[in-house]
């Protein structure tokens, strides 16, 4: 009995590379293709869920009258929420390769008015009606929050970005941690009866670089 060698499956007019490329082409499993504005756009949809939630427990009157009663004001909450969606969309653009490391400088425009504001509103040299600046325990309580809101934020970002192959991880992950901080930054607007003060500016500081130190520690080690 005769053995088959590779040239008797070879049909006409083919070679055997050209007969290669056909076995593997028709072996070949469909691949999903993954949207990372879509990733994005489903942890922000949580992030204003849990807003709202925030929102029917808080005193929005009163939000809205100390927001407007000075311009830094609003354009600091205003650019805190900016940065944090930026930097989601930024983080899931680095997460998938072929996409520019430059998406990451997506959210910095808005992070430098987010930094700017809020240090002016330390600059103003009057007070605002009906607030206080924030005692020390005040701004303890300022970086718990910010803390305990971001961690879910960012381990849900985490499982998201398990569905992509960051090849920058470090940035990536740096981009997440902003994203919470800004997001949990913005939603303690709800519950944030003072005006801005070094002692509350040093505290939201602090507690984005530890959000922003977490997500590259914690989420280095998960990628890894």
């Amino acid at each position: 009995m005769s053995r088959a060698t590779p040239s008797d499956a070879i049909g006409p007019g083919q070679n055997p590379h050209e007969r290669l490329i056909e076995t593997l082409a028709r072996e070949l499993a469909p691949v999903r293709r993954i949207s990372p504005v879509g990733l994005a756009a489903g942890w922000l949809v949580v992030v204003i869920a849990f807003g709202g939630y925030l929102a029917s427990m808080s005193d929005l009157h009163a939000m809205m009258r100390r927001l407007m009663a000075a311009p830094d004001m609003w354009l600091a909450a205003l650019a805190s929420g900016v940065t944090g969606i930026l930097a989601v969309v930024a983080a899931f653009m680095t997460s998938v390769p072929g996409r520019s490391p430059r998406w990451a400088l997506l959210p910095l425009p808005a992070l430098a008015l987010w930094i700017w504001e809020s240090g002016m509103g330390c600059a103003r040299g009057w007070a605002l009606p009906m607030v206080h600046d924030a005692t020390f325990a005040q701004g303890d309580h300022c970086l718990i929050f910010i803390l305990g809101v971001s961690l879910p934020l960012s381990l849900l970002l985490m499982v998201l970005l398990r569905w992509t192959f960051p090849l920058r991880p470090n940035l990536t992950l740096a981009l997440g941690g902003l994203a919470a901080a800004g997001a949990a930054a913005t939603l303690l607007n709800f519950f944030h009866p003072y005006d801005a003060s070094v002692t509350d500016l040093v505290f939201h500081a602090l507690a984005v670089g530890l959000v922003v130190g977490f997500n590259r520690l914690f989420g280095s080690r998960l990628f890894r």
